[in-house]
């Protein structure tokens, strides 16, 4: 029977899961990165009410995990263990299990994707938007808050006065 990692040349960097302390990812992934390690680390921007305030903050895609690039023979794996925020190398039986460059190149693209369509952006309250269908097209309102996750308040100027309209977020977009 062979082993997984032989399909491989064994000096050519892969990556491997990392599995941080609760809370830690951020740390273990700053602390990994100034020791030279290659982190991928992916997170979401999402909005969270903190004090009575809607804030925007970074959230692990993964809370507990992130990816470390390493070469099975030239790196230096024993420094991971003691960084700080990292809790073990994630392993099958006693060996690191490699994660497919295809998953993480996948995970990348899907994150930058996210943040580059516009039907996955989360509006600030304040700002101004576009609205691109229904009656009110290519008119100018100014975004108040989500209405659960598809649905926008927005305020827009009709005769004089300042309404407020609930309608889809697939109908609005960043006034450039």
């Amino acid at each position: 029977m062979s082993d997984p990692d032989t399909q491989h040349d064994d000096d050519v960097p892969r990556w491997y899961a990392i599995q941080c302390k609760g809370g830690e990812s951020f740390r273990a992934s700053e602390h990994l990165g100034n020791q030279g390690f290659e982190v991928f680390h992916p997170v979401l921007e999402v909005q969270k009410k903190r004090r009575g305030k809607l804030e925007w903050i970074s959230e692990p895609l993964f809370p507990y995990y992130l990816f470390v690039r390493l070469d099975r023979v030239a790196s230096n794996w024993r420094p991971i263990r003691s960084t700080r925020g990292v809790l073990k190398i994630v392993t099958f039986g006693d060996q690191p299990l490699p994660v497919e460059d295809a998953l993480i190149e996948t995970l990348r693209r899907h994150g930058s994707e996210a943040q580059d369509d516009p039907a996955n952006v989360y509006f600030r309250a304040g700002e101004m938007v576009e609205i691109t269908e229904g009656p009110f097209k290519d008119l100018c309102a100014v975004f108040v808050t989500h209405h659960g996750e598809e649905r926008a308040v927005v305020l827009l100027n009709l005769l004089q006065r300042q309404q407020r309209l609930e309608m889809a977020v697939a109908q609005l977009r960043r006034q450039e």
